[in-house]
This record gives C-alpha cells, sequence and structure tokens, in this order.
C-alpha cells in the first residue's frame, strides 16, 4: 500500500518572515512528520539529504518548466498580461534547460570557469579583497555587505564580461530585482517589477553585444559573441539569455555566501578567531558556510515519466520541490548539523545543488570566499557587529541587505 505523504502550507510557510529569518526550525519541525510531504498545490516536497541527492542526479526529474503544466498555466496567463520576454528569457537560460541545448550552453559558457582559469584569479581578488578593507579599516564602522560581499564578486563578474566598470551598479539593482522571479509566488503583480528589471538587462546585453561585436577581446562575452556568430552553437537569443544568467549568478550567489559566512563566524567567535590564526582552513570553513546557511535554499524538478522520490512514486508532470537548505542540516547526513564547525570533514553539502545542473561557477564562488573569510579574519582580530543584520526578503536565494561591523584597535 502507498504511504499517502502529509499536507502541509509550504508557499504561505517560507513566504513567512519567521520562516525567512529562521527557515532550519522549520525544516526540522518536517523531519518529525514524514519523509515526503505534499504542498497544498500537489507538488511533493523534499528535505532529506538522501532523497535530494538523488533526485538531483535523476534524469527523469526535469528542470525545464516544459513538461510542468502549472508553468504552462501561469506562462500563459504571464504571456497575455504582457510578460513575454520575461518568460522568453527564463525558458533559454541554461538553469532551466535539459540535454542537449543544457550542455551546448553550459560547454560553451564553461571554458571561463575551469579550475585553472579560477585559480588564475586568485591575485587578482586578493587585490580587490584588501582594496576594500584598506578602505573599510580607516573608517572603522563599515557595511561588510555594501564594501565588500557586493563589490568583490560584482567586479569579479563584470571585469570577466568586459562590463564597463560605470555600468556595474546599475546592472546590480536590475539583478536583485530580476531576482525575485525565483521565488515562489502565483502572485502575477510580483512580476512587474521582475520583468521590467530583466527587459533592462536584456537590452543592457543586447547593447553592449553589437557594441563588443566590432572589437572582440578576451573576456567571456567575446567568447560567448563569437560562439554565436560560428553558427548554430548558440542563437542570439540564447547568447542575450546566457549573458543575464552568468552576470547575476555571477554575484548574487556569492553575495550571500560571504554574508552568510561572515555572520555564523561573527556569531561563533571561537571559530572566527581560529580562521584568523589558520588560514590553511579557508577551504573547510568555506565548504561549512555554504552548508551552515545555504545561499540557495530551494530549487525544483518537473517529472519526465514516472519516477520514484524518496520511495513514493512520482507522476509524469508532477513537479517536485527540492528544499537544500534542510538537507544540509540533515541529521543522517552530518553529525551535530546546527553546529557551525569550520574544520568539519567529511561536509558533502548540496548548497551548490549536484548532477548536470552543479553550479557553474562554484569554483569562482568558493575562491572570492575563501579569499574574504581568511583576509577578513586576519587582518581584523577585533570585528564585531554593530547592530542587527538585516535580511534580504527573497526567499530563494538567502542572504543579508546588511551586515553592519565595526573594527577596534
Amino acid at each position: 500500500m502507498t504511504t499517502v505523504p502529509p499536507s502541509i502550507e509550504l508557499d504561505a510557510a517560507i513566504r513567512s518572515p519567521e520562516v525567512r529569518n529562521d527557515p532550519y526550525s522549520f525544516y526540522d519541525s518536517l523531519r518529525g512528520d514524514a519523509r515526503v510531504h505534499r504542498s497544498t498545490f500537489g507538488s511533493l516536497v523534499i528535505h532529506r539529504h538522501a532523497d535530494v541527492s538523488a533526485a538531483l542526479r535523476e534524469s527523469r526529474l526535469s528542470s525545464s518548466n516544459e513538461h510542468n503544466d502549472n508553468y504552462k498555466q501561469f506562462s500563459a496567463m504571464a504571456r497575455q498580461l504582457g510578460f513575454g520576454p520575461l518568460i522568453d528569457m527564463q525558458e533559454r537560460t541554461m538553469l532551466f534547460l535539459d540535454p542537449p541545448d543544457h550542455t551546448r550552453l553550459r560547454r560553451l559558457a564553461g571554458k571561463a570557469f575551469t579550475v585553472r582559469a579560477v585559480e588564475a584569479m586568485r591575485p587578482y581578488i586578493s587585490h580587490l579583497v584588501d582594496d576594500m578593507l584598506d578602505e573599510a579599516a580607516r573608517r572603522g564602522h563599515f557595511d561588510l555587505i555594501a564594501d565588500v560581499a557586493y563589490p568583490l564578486p560584482v567586479t569579479v563578474i563584470s571585469q570577466m564580461m568586459g562590463v564597463p566598470l560605470e555600468d556595474r551598479h546599475q546592472l546590480r539593482e536590475w539583478t536583485a530585482i530580476a531576482v525575485r522571479v525565483l521565488d515562489p509566488s502565483d502572485d502575477m503583480a510580483a512580476l512587474v517589477p521582475a520583468g521590467q528589471a530583466v527587459a533592462h538587462l536584456r537590452q543592457y546585453f543586447d547593447d553592449l553585444v553589437a557594441r563588443r561585436r566590432t572589437d572582440l577581446g578576451d573576456d567571456l562575452l567575446s567568447g560567448l559573441i563569437s560562439a554565436e556568430e560560428e553558427g548554430e552553437r548558440l542563437t542570439h537569443g540564447e547568447l542575450l539569455a546566457t549573458c543575464v544568467l552568468l552576470y547575476a549568478a555571477g554575484f548574487e550567489t556569492t553575495v550571500n555566501l560571504i554574508g552568510n559566512g561572515m555572520l555564523a563566524l561573527l556569531e561563533n567567535r571561537a571559530a572566527y578567531e581560529r580562521l584568523g590564526r589558520e588560514p590553511q582552513l579557508a577551504a573547510s570553513a568555506t565548504e561549512e558556510a555554504l552548508r551552515y546557511d545555504s545561499p540557495v535554499q530551494l530549487t525544483g524538478r518537473t517529472a519526465t515519466g514516472d519516477t520514484e522520490v524518496g520511495g513514493l512514486p512520482v507522476e509524469r508532470g508532477q513537479e517536485v520541490v527540492i528544499l537544500l537548505g534542510a538537507a544540509n542540516r540533515d541529521p543522517d547526513a552530518f553529525d551535530d548539523p546546527g553546529r557551525f564547525d569550520i574544520s568539519r570533514n567529511p561536509n558533502r553539502h548540496l548548497a551548490f545543488s549536484s548532477g548536470i545542473h552543479s553550479c557553474l561557477g562554484a569554483g569562482l564562488a568558493r575562491v572570492e570566499a575563501q579569499v574574504a573569510f581568511t583576509t577578513i579574519a586576519h587582518r581584523f582580530a577585533q570585528l564585531e557587529l554593530e547592530g542587527e543584520p538585516v535580511r534580504r526578503e527573497t526567499i530563494t536565494l538567502r542572504g543579508l541587505e546588511k551586515l553592519p561591523v565595526a573594527v577596534w584597535s
């Protein structure tokens, strides 16, 4: 006999201020109920590490929305209301594509994110962090988000893509609005600002591509333009969607990683002081920051054929909500998961997803966070929180709006 999973008001719960501020208590409450839950919209909800890991690698669970009937209804309505460009952009990005298109686009973009290419950027990243901390030290009081966590990855991805320095602030503002489209919502009104922001980003990169065609360089954007000009490897629509995705993903996740990680370090003083003494813990401290307070909390898949998740059958067309943040606090996968341990080993977290859709820029994000964490901890032994951190209102992407700190001599 098939067990019927208990129903939960998932959408209402994760949109509540209480769960947004502390999703981990909510995840703990799920563990006591069942292995799999069903949302009131009919989606299966999984939270166990083993199930999440398996689902992320299951070929019959697709990232493409073309298999999702609820999404089809939503997109049709969105198009009628004038959000066609937003839907088109989303459907062309590799984040929501399956092979072979996903494989083709990822291979083209991935050349800039190889281990060798990323490690070659470490001295540049270190230089940027030192300059930012020099300025912060002169003031004594600063915001770790505005003064380090945001400008560092924004500057790096802009440099990689050949985005002019004077345009970065505007692009950052548009991106912060655009990523709200990733949050679960049935509110069409919420699409208005996100749709406008995506349109601005698309037009910006359309103009930049047109200018760059006459002056190709060795940056990522020039490489994508060259791929487009070689024929069917990349259409113009795919080129623009890839530019928007790479730019947004190139800093949004990293901002949250650095912010969440620094808050965890400062709230766990012994860990912060230890990292300052033992910079060789940079890699494991970064992995623990990813696990402990994951910058991406959830993702989704749709079944392309009959399969199973968590021992329960999943029918073709059914949506599966994957709680990455819950999986990373699963006591069956991690000893004492609520403890922040910068030397945790092994640490098989799923913060960057897994399988074919694992984060393309994970290596770059790791290097940026490693440099930021160790440099701050080494230079500012007396760094302390000053006031209350302010959380972002986004759900899928978990991060901080403000992290005020003070440096005492």
